[in-house]
């Protein structure tokens, strides 16, 4: 029942496995999610196939660009953040996804726009 944790899910499974490919089902708000990921290095290609989105992995000699994912705001639980208490990933070094008002973007754009917003998900 939850688009974006099924998705976040099968990209860390796919990861895990060492699969080349991922297929999600199609959603709006997962479409920009991936395209999201993909901007930021996380992805090689995405595509779009009727109902479904296909994603194409990166690995850097055989070792996983993306290490890990965790779901923030939930369903059953949402987390909102104001700009100032936007989570820092790593350090600086991982991304947070954030839903805010002007669209899904990182934690670093969102604090560059001055705009807080609901949590997804942590990536690193």
């Amino acid at each position: 029942m939850d688009p974006v944790g099924d998705a976040l899910i099968r990209l860390k499974n796919g990861y895990s496995v060492g699969k080349v490919e991922v297929y999600l089902n199609f959603s709006k708000l997962v479409w920009n999610l991936v395209k999201l990921l993909q901007k930021e290095g996380y992805l090689s290609e995405v595509k779009q196939d009727k109902r479904e989105i296909i994603l194409t992995l990166k690995y850097n000699s055989r070792i996983p660009v993306l290490t890990d994912v965790k779901r923030v705001s939930k369903p059953s639980l949402r987390v909102y953040k104001g700009v100032k208490d936007l989570p820092w990933v790593l350090n600086g070094l991982g991304v947070a996804v954030i839903s805010t008002p002007k669209g899904l973007m990182t934690d670093k754009q969102a604090r560059k726009l001055k705009v807080g917003g609901e949590v997804l998900a942590l990536v690193w």
